[in-house]
């Protein structure tokens, strides 16, 4: 497996937002129709066609400022909860055509201090542009297949791979 932004990306060609959840672990793996959502109250698919946006919460980003600000509200948000909560744990919110919003949950697969803000945004570019129709995930799918064993590449290589997924 190897990761590339947000994405988690499998010898097999799956795709997963986030770490590929392991039992009844929550995630989302992205297919070439949509979005399948994985784990404890979070099953459900949601196809490209049928969603009009898609947003992330709480992401943990290795820039200074944005990340003691998400580190700021994640502990915010823990002790309001009781402390409970997921360590690592992000919200991916769907936003169905007709105006329903889908919160679901994946855990970060970046294990130090959060995912680089370029690769960041790179992948949120990515992730509109499934949802707007203009990338396809087939590209994805064939690199993990092809390249995936080899383990997550170096930074740069990650970012060329991520524009080029998004500009097609």
């Amino acid at each position: 497996m190897a990761m590339v932004g947000l994405f988690w990306i499998a010898e097999d060609g799956g795709v997963y937002v986030g770490a590929e959840p392991e039992g009844a672990g929550r995630g989302l793996r992205l297919t070439r129709d949509g979005v399948v959502g994985l784990g404890v109250d979070q099953g459900g698919e949601w196809r490209w066609a049928d969603l009009r946006s898609v947003a992330l919460r709480y992401v943990r980003i290795r820039s200074a400022g944005r990340l003691v600000v998400t580190a700021a509200v994640d502990l915010a948000l823990s002790a309001v909860a009781g402390g409970g909560g997921s360590p690592g744990a992000f919200e991916v919110h769907l936003e169905t055509a007709d105006g329903t919003t889908v919160e679901l949950e994946a855990y970060m697969a970046s294990a130090v201090g959060g995912y680089v803000e370029s690769e960041y945004d790179l992948s949120v570019g990515l992730l509109n542009r499934l949802v707007d129709g203009t990338a396809d995930l087939g590209p994805l799918e064939d690199w993990g297949r092809a390249y995936a064993a080899e383990g997550t590449p170096r930074r740069e290589e990650r970012e060329a791979l991520l524009r080029k997924w998004t500009d097609g």
